[in-house]
């Protein structure tokens, strides 16, 4: 077994593996909350090509997303984030983001707006009965207490996307779960294997559950 720890780079495939992660949760925040604004928003249209996002998205299968963005968006479309010279694990690694990213931000704009739906509607009739606009309340009345409200389901997609960081071996991410099917493929003993990367994966994905059941515990608004 210490055979196979030193002829494979397991660490190097788990940090890729949290780069993933924390790329993604941090693209999938900034479009989710976007996602959450044009829900809640008091335009129509914007509710609406929210709410077509957010379904088509979670009934799509995340592998089909990563392989449209690899095949169809960089290979076929030539879309490019780097320069054409960049190495290529590069790209892929970038297109890997973005596709975690946009499948993710669909869960990350139904837990906001959860929280959303727990701030109460006095506050809000108070907020535009000071004189605030829509987005003055929004940004310093409801979106403050609807992160508060939404940590534990926020906590819950970040474990989710943690895990489905794994889909991403499919296009040739070199992250733990293809570095795992390597070593299964070439080595024997592979239960031993699937237990190292199993216990891996609940190392990344146990404090995470952990703190934000805490942060949740202390930052809910008392009502």
């Amino acid at each position: 077994m210490l055979d196979i720890l030193s002829r494979y780079d397991i660490l190097g495939a788990f940090w890729m593996t949290v780069q993933l992660a924390l790329w993604s949760a941090l693209g999938s925040l900034i479009l989710g909350t976007i996602l959450a604004i044009m829900r809640v928003s008091p335009v129509a249209v914007l509710q609406k090509l929210g709410a077509l996002y957010v379904n088509v998205t979670r009934n799509t299968p995340l592998t089909l997303i990563l392989v449209f963005c690899v095949l169809g968006a960089f290979y076929i479309l030539q879309w490019r984030f780097l320069p054409g010279d960049a190495p290529l694990a590069r790209q892929i690694f970038i297109w890997a983001i973005v596709g975690l990213s946009a499948y993710h931000a669909a869960f990350v704009c139904e837990a906001l707006r959860s929280g959303v739906n727990t701030v109460p509607v006095g506050q809000a009739e108070a907020a535009r009965a000071i004189g605030l606009t829509f987005t003055q309340s929004l940004s310093q009345v409801i979106l403050p207490q609807a992160f508060r409200g939404a940590i534990a389901p926020l906590g819950s997609v970040l474990i989710a996307l943690i895990k489905n960081t794994t889909v991403a071996a499919i296009i040739g991410v070199p992250e733990a779960a293809a570095i795992m099917r390597t070593i299964i493929e070439n080595e024997t003993g592979s239960l031993v294997v699937f237990f190292i990367f199993a216990l891996g994966f609940v190392i990344l994905t146990l404090p995470v559950g952990v703190g934000f059941t805490e942060m949740s515990r202390r930052l809910a608004v008392k009502r």
